[in-house]
């Protein structure tokens, strides 16, 4: 298997568990993103954007990454762009650093849809801000190691049947959910958690680890 980081321009603390999902990858910047590379300690061997928001005051090793540069005006966002040079170089993992939060929604809802439309065509994926997780459900049954009490929600983007979840606070056997329905928000881990999809796209949202007081 070959893990690729790819670091974002979303929201992003450093955590043990993301230290872990990221130890041994090969790691890829999407312009903003290679902020987070000082905070975890990487260097890219790719930046890759139209860079029109590089952070100031790189280092010297994170300013002298190779970069691919594409023009402002462009059909993809840099994100998919560095999405697609990790695929281009072998990843068959990828985890999706900084994919949620930060300054356009429109980004971190294009990363969820990305991640789904991966996962499909096979390729493994989490998507993370250190405080929270994403990973796309596939038909049929998945199995997760969070932590007891540790909240998740199941975000449908179609009608969702045969939705199975165990190992949770309020436990659901083989239901329909409709699309757009609140039923799958905010439900706790309580034991090992096991998710099984019948039919249906839909992605686990879990919060490991709680956010940073403000």
């Amino acid at each position: 298997m070959s893990t690729f980081t790819i670091l974002l321009g979303g929201d992003l603390i450093r955590t043990p568990r993301l230290d872990q999902q990221v130890e041994g990858s090969r790691v890829i910047a999407a312009d903003a993103g290679i902020g987070h590379a000082r905070l975890l300690g990487l260097v890219p061997e790719l930046w890759v954007g139209d860079f029109d928001s590089v952070p100031a005051n790189l280092p010297d090793d994170l300013a002298a990454v190779p970069r691919r540069t594409f023009p402002t005006e462009k059909d993809q966002t840099d994100g998919e762009l560095a999405v697609a040079a990790a695929l281009e170089r072998g990843a068959t993992s990828l985890v999706l650093a900084g994919a949620f939060g930060g300054k356009r929604a429109d980004h971190a809802f294009l990363h969820l849809a990305l991640a789904l439309r991966l996962a499909e065509a096979g390729t493994e994926i989490v998507l993370t801000s250190g405080a929270q997780e994403g990973v796309p459900l596939l038909q049929g049954k998945a199995s997760f190691d969070f932590a007891d009490r540790t909240l998740f929600s199941v975000l449908g983007f179609c009608d969702l049947s045969g939705l199975t979840v165990t190992g949770a606070k309020w436990p659901l056997d083989r239901v329909q959910v409709a699309f757009g329905s609140s039923l799958t928000i905010s439900n706790e881990v309580k034991g090992r958690l096991e998710i099984t999809l019948g039919q249906g796209r839909a992605l686990l949202l879990a919060h490991p680890y709680p956010l940073p007081e403000s």
